[in-house]
């Protein structure tokens, strides 16, 4: 399959928990809406087809793959066992050049381990980390590791740290992106040793560090960047989605209470849509796995046609701004700024 000089993403279509029935439906509404864009849809051809109801465009082609992950699967039998599933295959057309990103819906696990594999580790980078934004009273903030790696060192914090900070700078257009250390309080002396240590390197840092936040601060704004371990991100991350729809299940009991309580309901509609949107999970759906020589990202598994379209503008937004070559240069000068080579 020859490369255009086109953006070109390559799109699992068997992944997570809909499959080809949500991809397809995305992939058609985002081609619709972004003209600059063309799609490669990697699955099970005849499947894909069915889906497609005989839409036929130069920008969207199908690459078959006869095998797929399962959400369940062990990362170690995706990798070695199913060389020819339709994640496998999306993210070799990274590796090759055929598309400049992979989005997926698939298990999270097999999809880090594949991608790790396939396309390598950039210099002076361990581990891949997740990133993604969440909705705050200034927009939104971002905030990484979210579930890539449970066990951390301090230096591993250090580079994700380095590593949001360019893509925020890159994707955010913000040169300076405010980073933050989460942490159990704002004290000196609070923290475990873990990231006590990652805040002495992250003080003698170039990066605009701002030192310890707290939970609550990933949506009360003063800080662009949250940076944590992936056990503690990923249950904040699950904990944030929870609680957004606890508030919105009252806030329908309570207006659906009485005659009244349901005229209020439809005079303050205007308002309760603009706030749905702006804690809708589906509108900030596309994880960035950041570290790699290539670009990842990774969508909720249940996600719906808007979602996974939010998903493939996120791969759109670090192709355009070329993500993985700032995170590149950026660990090189922090090292430099180190005395390191």
């Amino acid at each position: 399959m020859p490369r255009s000089n086109r953006i070109t993403i390559a799109l699992d279509a068997m992944g997570g928990d809909h499959g080809v029935s949500v991809v397809v439906p995305a992939a058609l509404d985002f081609l619709n809406n972004d003209q600059d864009v063309d799609l490669i849809l990697v699955g099970n051809e005849d499947l894909i087809k069915q889906h497609l109801n005989g839409y036929d465009s130069g920008r969207l082609v199908i690459q078959h793959a006869s095998q797929e992950v399962g959400m369940d699967e062990p990362p170690s039998k995706a990798l070695r066992g199913k060389k020819d599933s339709s994640m496998r295959v999306a993210i070799n057309l990274v590796h090759e050049g055929v598309a400049d990103a992979c989005v997926s819906s698939g298990n999270t696990g097999a999809l880090m381990a594949t991608a790790r594999f396939v396309l390598k580790m950039l210099p002076g980078i361990d581990r891949p980390a997740i990133i993604s934004t969440l909705p705050s009273v200034e927009g939104h903030s971002w905030m990484l590791d979210l579930g890539a790696n449970v066990d951390c060192t301090a230096e591993h914090l250090f580079q994700f740290a380095v590593m949001g900070s360019e893509l925020v700078a890159s994707v955010d257009g913000n040169a300076a992106p405010r980073v933050g250390l989460l942490n159990v309080g704002l004290e000196e002396i609070k923290g475990n040793g873990q990231v006590k240590r990652a805040h002495e390197l992250l003080v003698n840092s170039s990066l605009n560090y701002i030192g310890y936040v707290e939970g609550d601060n990933i949506y009360t704004g003063g800080v662009d960047l949250v940076v944590c371990d992936g056990f503690v991100g990923n249950v904040s991350l699950k904990s944030s989605e929870g609680v957004a729809k606890l508030f919105r299940h009252y806030l329908s009991l309570s207006f659906k209470r009485n005659i009244l309580t349901k005229l209020a309901g439809l005079i303050a509609m205007p308002v309760l849509n603009h706030f749905r949107n702006s804690v809708d999970p589906r509108n900030y759906n596309g994880a960035g796995f950041l570290g790699l020589r290539g670009i990842v990202v990774k969508s909720h598994g249940g996600a719906d046609v808007l979602a996974f379209e939010n998903a493939i503008a996120m791969a759109k937004k670090e192709i355009m701004t070329d993500v993985s070559a700032h995170i590149a240069q950026g660990v090189e000068r922090q090292f430099m700024n180190r005395g390191e080579t």
